[in-house]
């Protein structure tokens, strides 16, 4: 004979219930015991160096930060890094970024290619996820999302650098640009096609080719027929050494190299002595510019056994400043890390600090001039404004 519980009981259970309930809900609000972050750089094909030194800077960041100590609501808290490869491909960043969405990292270090970094902005978007990039073309902090935010100057500046360097310290009047058909590329390379026109300068030869392309024979050729005397480059590190080397089997290299951000690189010194001066702009300043350079580059050095190919120093500040932004929002949640990070002067232990403008443009961004002198890239000048 089946029993009919008594009212004392059925009081009990339900007064259990509610604890249990109770004590789901109070654990849902309280902090995670790992926060997950997002990598997303190119770790394969001809920009992996500079992909993997993103990912560096972040990975020798989160294993301090997880040494120091994270609270959320006085509860510690280890950050957890989910590095994936976009392949510097616009659709294959839109793949990675959904998983990363689905693997629930509450932000995104990526992307170091403009075209990928715009195209995965909006998946980020969609759930709140700020989206941390190196990306310098100014189409990105121009989709109006609140996600956005750049760890550099934009490629407007860059421009200006580019047209005004070139245009007072060159002894040239024809110019050429070349780039690699890529939204960072091409637009930097117009951009800096007005500002020489704008110095009075004579842009006899712009050309397009696609961003894996190294046979420069025709171009080379077109540049000595039309005695260009400077030439602007914002195509890859691979690419202009390919470029000078076929300049160099025609016999034409008495010409001025400026380049961009992307072949101030390790791999490009050695085409210093192909040319009598050979140049690039950059957003990225040297570890050694900063009074906590030195520091940096003995930790990366111990840990990595090389030093850094491009800018792992900025998304290793990057690493602290997000950080910062969990500790400020005492929460794990997408949303209140974006908040945070729009209000935030944060804490960089290399470059000093990072802040944005409503729009996600780095406030402190400058445009640095570098060339080869004794087989590394050295400082000529630098600006904020150009």
């Amino acid at each position: 004979m089946t029993q009919t519980p008594s009212r004392r009981t059925s009081l009990a259970l339900l007064a259990a219930l509610t604890l249990v309930g109770t004590t789901s809900l109070s654990g849902c609000n309280s902090a995670p015991s790992t926060v997950k972050i997002g990598v997303a750089q190119p770790l394969t094909g001809n920009l992996a160096a500079l992909g993997q030194d993103l990912l560096n800077g972040v990975n020798l960041a989160v294993e301090e930060i997880n040494k120091e100590g994270l609270q959320i609501k006085g509860k510690t808290v280890r950050l957890e890094v989910v590095a994936v490869d976009d392949r510097a491909d616009a659709k294959t960043g839109v793949e990675v970024a959904k998983q990363l969405v689905d693997a629930g990292v509450v932000a995104v270090i990526g992307h170091l290619n403009s075209g990928v970094s715009i195209a995965a902005a909006p998946i980020y978007a969609e759930k709140n996820i700020a989206q941390l990039a190196i990306s310098t073309n100014p189409k990105f902090t121009e989709l109006g999302l609140p996600t956005t935010f750049r760890l550099v100057a934009n490629d407007r500046l860059q421009a200006k650098a580019i047209g005004s360097y070139s245009a007072s310290q060159f002894p040239a009047t024809r110019y050429a640009t070349v780039d690699d058909s890529t939204p960072y590329g091409k637009d930097l390379a117009q951009g800096a096609a007005v500002e020489l026109k704008k110095a009075q300068k004579e842009v006899v030869l712009q050309q397009s080719f696609d961003e894996k392309t190294v046979q420069f024979e025709e171009f080379a050729k077109k540049l000595k027929e039309e005695k260009v005397e400077a030439l602007v480059s914002t195509v890859s590190d691979f690419q202009l050494l390919a470029l000078l080397d076929a300049l160099h089997k025609i016999n034409y290299t008495r010409l001025a190299v400026l380049g961009a951000d992307t072949v101030k690189t390790p791999d490009m010194l050695k085409g210093a002595d192909l040319v009598p001066g050979l140049y690039v702009t950059s957003p990225i300043l040297e570890p050694r510019e900063f009074a906590a350079g030195a520091a940096f580059l003995d930790k990366y050095r111990a840990k990595y056994k090389t030093i850094p190919a491009y800018a792992g120093h900025y998304t290793y500040d990057a690493t602290y400043v997000l950080a910062s932004a969990i500790k400020r929002s005492e929460t794990a949640k997408p949303e209140a890390i974006v908040q945070a990070l729009r209000k935030l002067d944060g804490y960089a232990p290399v470059t000093g600090s990072m802040k944005w403008d409503e729009k996600g443009e780095q406030r402190y961004g400058v445009i640095g001039v570098y060339n080869v002198r004794g087989g590394a890239w050295e400082s000529r000048v630098r600006s904020d404004s150009w």
